[in-house]
């Protein structure tokens, strides 16, 4: 036989990916992952005050992005680049919450992680304003 052909390649593709070794799949691995998910959301909105001002600010930028924007990519991308804001908060505060475990000594790497994690929460504020001023500098001048 000049060809190993095995009889189950379902079997091969799912080692290969390692999708056989989960212990939850499909429908229950997807539920598992929202609680988890809305679990942290809920945790930064109880320990994180920036984000929770940033969750708040959605209330002013949707409306102001939807009447902003003239075309509906415009509005996609004035409303969505904003999400980028909270979004970066969450890795700051992940990277935070590792470091403030890992012990309360202070140490050179431990400070120069949360600054590179506030320096990306910076630089997208940076980000979402300057798209949002290129986009009412087009549509007002």
């Amino acid at each position: 036989m000049f060809f190993n052909v095995d009889p189950f390649p379902i079997q091969i593709f799912l080692k290969r990916f390692n999708l056989g070794n989960s212990k939850s799949i499909g429908i229950r691995r997807l539920v598992n992952a929202l609680r988890y998910s809305l679990a942290g959301l809920k945790a930064a909105w109880i320990h994180e005050e920036a984000f929770r001002q940033e969750i708040i600010l959605i209330i002013l930028v949707v409306p102001l992005g939807i009447w902003l924007g003239e075309t509906g990519v415009q509005r996609a991308i004035l409303v969505g680049i904003y999400f980028i804001i909270p979004l970066t908060e969450l890795l700051n505060s992940a990277i935070e919450a590792i470091v403030d475990r890992m012990g309360e000594e202070r140490h050179e790497l431990s400070g120069r992680a949360k600054d590179l994690g506030s320096a990306a929460v910076f630089l997208s504020i940076c980000i979402a304003l300057i798209v949002w001023i290129f986009i009412a500098f087009e549509r007002f001048f």
